[in-house]
């Protein structure tokens, strides 16, 4: 969970956006929320390297260095991203790190770096040869990345070009599915519709990346960053706010920072939530919850209301117990993570309006007996 600048700023990153922006975040209570990675993207970096081979922070953007912005970051208890690329260079026609992975993993560890964004530019042989050398490239940057002793969580952006659920769990913590999200409701629902097939590869501190979070960024309606922010829970997706923080809506901040629903993301099973349906362009999600409760999303991916429902089998509730006198119905509580209303039924079911998301938590009650 955490920040990056590029889907709001792209190249115009800078120390004093960082510093600010982790400041706004211990601020406007997405730090509280679990919010704690401050990203740098690309373009942070001159365009040449030193005459040492090393990456040189650009010194109108970072006068001061890397180590000094993760010192001020450290400072507010956050911590701080940095990007690069497999490639010869980024995709802003920076240096990228091939044939430099140890030197810059021994950097960015010795700057106090967290986490590393390892994007896919520059590699245009490698895409069109084998499957082996192109993931070598990832495999020597994560070997890098470990021996510096430094823990640095490795998120691979390689756009799911080549099957990276199949083979980035063994070496990363999270990689990207699919190319850049844009700020649209198409963009986000064709993502949906990939990510949602790739469930079996996420498992505890691995998981499928589905690109930055949208809200805020006024390409989407409300209901749709509400989707946005669902959908992107129930499939255990890192949460990565992709917008200005330091100045954005408390409607905006309020999505963000929905606590219920961030549990939902981060719960201890880390467990992506399944697609049980999604015919007639209705998407029903479940995703089994420590202590046994289930999240269940009900996505109207239509232009117009409809009815949803699904029961508590298909979303892997037992609905009846035995009692003395035979099979008694379990009663659920359903929890509406984003209305707060709680009732208590023996049917999952709602009236969702078109491209917006009702999200329950559900808890099967003892069954009451005489």
């Amino acid at each position: 969970m955490g920040f990056n600048d590029w889907n709001a700023f792209g190249c115009n990153v800078s120390a004093q956006l960082i510093e600010q922006t982790a400041a706004a975040m211990v601020a406007n209570g997405m730090k509280a929320a679990g919010y704690d990675y401050v990203d740098i993207d690309d373009c942070w970096m001159a365009r040449e390297r030193n005459a040492g081979g090393h990456l040189v922070p650009d010194p109108v953007k970072f006068p001061d260095g890397i180590a000094a912005v993760a010192a001020s970051v450290h400072a507010k208890g956050l911590k701080l991203g940095i990007y690069e690329s497999a490639g010869a260079m980024t995709c802003e026609d920076y240096p990228g790190s091939l044939g430099h992975e140890v030197t810059d993993a021994n950097d960015f560890a010795a700057w106090g770096v967290d986490l590393l964004k390892y994007d896919n530019c520059g590699t245009a042989s490698e895409r069109a040869g084998t499957q082996a050398r192109y993931i070598e490239r990832y495999t020597t940057m994560a070997q890098a990345l470990q021996a510096t002793g430094r823990p640095i969580v490795y998120s691979i952006c390689e756009w799911g070009w080549r099957d990276a659920p199949s083979w980035a769990p063994a070496i990363s913590n999270m990689w990207r599915t699919t190319r850049d999200i844009a700020d649209s409701y198409a963009s986000m629902l064709s993502i949906v519709k990939h990510n949602a097939t790739l469930a079996s590869a996420a498992h505890p501190g691995a998981f499928n990346d589905p690109d930055m979070l949208q809200i805020g960024n006024g390409g989407m309606t409300e209901a749709e960053q509400r989707s946005e922010f669902s959908l992107w829970s129930i499939m255990a997706a890192p949460l990565i706010a992709g917008t200005d923080l330091r100045t954005a809506s408390p409607a905006s901040l309020a999505i963000y920072t929905n606590a219920d629903i961030v549990a939902v993301d981060q719960d201890a099973l880390g467990l992506q939530g399944r697609l049980l349906t999604s015919a007639g362009g209705l998407f029903v999600f479940a995703k089994p919850l420590v202590g046994g409760d289930v999240a269940v999303a009900l996505f109207n991916s239509n232009d117009r209301s409809e009815r949803m429902s699904t029961t508590a089998a298909a979303v892997g509730i037992r609905s009846s117990a035995d009692s003395a006198a035979g099979s008694v119905q379990r009663p659920l509580t359903l929890a509406d993570l984003w209305s707060k209303q709680v009732t208590t039924t023996d049917a999952i079911s709602a009236v969702v309006p078109g491209h917006a998301t009702v999200l329950y938590r559900v808890h099967a009650e003892d069954p009451v007996t005489r």
